[in-house]
């Protein structure tokens, strides 16, 4: 069951009241909820604060990573926060350095990651004259977090911190943003953290209705056609172990969200994959095919439903979900179990019966077959295509001594074809940008989930444009002491994805998607970083095992085939299983295909 918020002593000192200037409880609240790594960019009107920062470093309390540009310090306690499950912090100044965290704190939002971002404000006697490098930061980014604050009194500082990383983490998790005038930050004040959290209207955790849990256990042990729609609130609540245990007792096949990724193994036999706009064939017939559809921590969005009247119709829906906004939102169920999954998922369990479902298994095996031979991309020798490259790092990656490998991708085809094509058999492995779709994502989240984990593997998978977008932080990786991130760019001189979108509906005009790219060999020189480029097929495997055994950084440049697409699609207004599929099995661009030994 999730560790849930506790009000009251995080550490010893928690309730000892101190006089400090407004910048050191900032830092204070930080090391009392136990978050040894924040990530930001100082500016004038954040000063104070990071001033008082100094002695937190010396002692090793709290290690503060630079970065380049805020967006990717949004990006980096997003990394850190998937990868730990903790509060993910980040840092600007006011005006400019504020604003550029909107992107990040819109991608925590839209895939419930919980952060505190603290932005400098200028002073008070100066709010709402137009001063320098003032904005309405609270205004801006209101609509992109799940709360936020501005402060103009030390007195108030304390606690608003402490309902900050309580917001953030409790309930459906996501980011709250703390605005501090910069006479705040100077201001002196008394320092305590053993406030207990009272905020009337704000219910975190539903109380589950048992009923519901009833109805939902009757449905399921009465389908003979059941599946399970597996969401990001699966790994939020830690349930995949009771989702195997679900899955195997009734025999339940198991679709999964983009987030919802490695939920349960795939490489077990009722894993289906994901689903969606540019999930597998038989998962999205699957979902056409079902009697019942039990949807798991996840809001029923457009990429997984298609068009929604004509989505799952066939099937009663029940949907077990945190979020009340949700329920009934884009789908309605026949069931309704509102709360938290780490405990209507248990409840459920003991209600559910044993059941074999043999002619739905086989028939659900037989469209996977045809799938395989048709959706599959297939290589020659002396072709380097994009599935070809995420298999092999699979291969080379799947055993890691220290923990699941972490696979951070940025946004595009890459991502689609690293969720085809890479095998996660662990719930969390996969960080990526779901619901805002953030180009630029991959990097600055790699070096946030690596500075959570310096042991773990940590891959960066980004396509060439969004790579461009936020390759500066580059710097960081040399800056943190060869910090061992591995990237690999798919590197195929589209932005792909939109390239794809105009060859199927606009009629093959390229605009603005074709890209130029920098030498990524000697960029990475530039920043002290090995890097290979990579041209052919049997180069693929030796170029991975070399930067697996290179310590630090590693960069290999892909140079992939141009014009290769994302099999299977479904087309913008059209049902979950009316997809643009290959037209001929085994062929991809013109060329016969061999099956490779992946």
């Amino acid at each position: 069951m999730r560790q849930h918020y506790q009000n009251g002593h995080h550490r010893p000192d928690a309730g000892e009241a101190r006089e400090m200037k407004g910048g050191q409880m900032i830092w204070e609240a930080i090391y009392q909820e136990g978050i040894d790594v924040i990530f930001g960019h100082p500016g004038g009107a954040i000063l104070p604060a990071y001033d008082s920062l100094a002695p937190y470093e010396a002692e090793g309390k709290i290690h503060h990573v630079l970065v380049r540009h805020e967006q990717c310090a949004a990006h980096m306690a997003d990394g850190w926060a998937r990868a730990t499950g903790k509060v993910g912090v980040c840092v600007a100044t006011s005006g400019p350095g504020a604003t550029n965290l909107v992107t990040g704190l819109a991608t925590a939002l839209m895939d419930s990651i919980p952060m505190v971002a603290i932005t400098g404000q200028v002073p008070t006697n100066l709010l709402g004259t137009d001063a320098f490098q003032e904005s309405d930061v609270v205004g801006v980014t209101q609509p992109v977090c799940k709360h936020n604050y501005l402060v103009t009194d030390v007195r108030e500082l304390p606690l608003i911190l402490k309902e900050a990383f309580y917001i953030a983490r409790e309930g459906r998790p996501g980011p709250v943003l703390v605005d501090v005038c910069k006479d705040v930050q100077n201001a002196t004040g008394l320092f305590r953290y053993d406030f207990a959290v009272d905020l009337p209207g704000f219910e975190p955790w539903p109380t589950v209705e048992e009923e519901a849990v009833r109805l939902a256990a009757e449905l399921i042990n009465r389908a003979e056609r059941p599946l399970i729609l597996s969401g990001h609130g699966i790994q939020l609540a830690g349930m995949s172990k009771e989702l195997v245990e679900l899955v195997e007792k009734a025999e339940i096949p198991v679709v999964t969200t983009l987030l919802g990724t490695g939920n349960i193994p795939e490489s077990h036999p009722l894993s289906l994959g994901m689903g969606g706009m540019h999930g597998e064939a038989f998962a999205n017939r699957a979902v056409q095919g079902c009697d019942v559809l039990i949807a798991m921590g996840m809001r029923f969005d457009d990429r997984i439903t298609g068009r929604l009247d004509k989505f799952a119709k066939q099937a009663k829906v029940i949907h077990f979900e945190l979020d009340r906004a949700e329920v009934g939102k884009n789908v309605t169920p026949h069931v309704a179990v509102v709360g938290d999954l780490a405990e209507t998922l248990p409840a459920l369990l003991p209600q559910i019966e044993q059941r074999r479902h043999q002619v739905w298994l086989q028939e659900l095996n037989e469209w996977r077959n045809e799938s395989a031979g048709r959706d599959i991309l297939h290589v020659e020798t002396d072709k380097l295509i994009p599935p070809f490259v995420i298999r092999q790092l699979w291969h080379s990656t799947k055993v890691s001594p220290n923990g699941p490998t972490f696979i951070v991708t940025d946004v595009g085809q890459h991502q689609m074809w690293e969720c085809q094509y890479y095998i996660h058999d662990h719930s969390g492995q996969l960080l990526t940008s779901g619901g805002l779709g953030t180009m630029g994502y991959a990097l600055p989240a790699a070096i946030g989930a690596q500075m959570a984990y310096p042991d773990r593997v940590v891959w960066c998978v980004a396509g060439d444009g969004g790579f461009q977008m936020t390759l500066q932080e580059l710097a960081v990786l040399k800056q943190e002491g060869d910090l061992p991130v591995k990237i690999a760019i798919i590197n195929n001189g589209f932005l792909g994805m939109v390239r794809q979108w105009q060859q199927f509906f606009y009629d093959k005009r390229y605009t603005a998607t074709p890209i130029y790219s920098p030498d990524y060999v000697k960029l990475a020189a530039a920043y002290e970083i090995p890097a290979l480029m990579v041209n052919h097929p049997q180069d693929v495997g030796p170029a991975i095992e070399q930067a697996m055994n290179t310590p630090g950084p590693f960069l290999i440049d892909f140079q992939v085939m141009e014009e290769v697409n994302v099999y299977p699609m479904i087309a913008p207004g059209a049902a979950v299983d009316e997809m643009i599929r290959r037209e001929s099995p085994r062929v991809v661009q013109g060329y016969s295909g061999v099956e490779p030994s992946w």
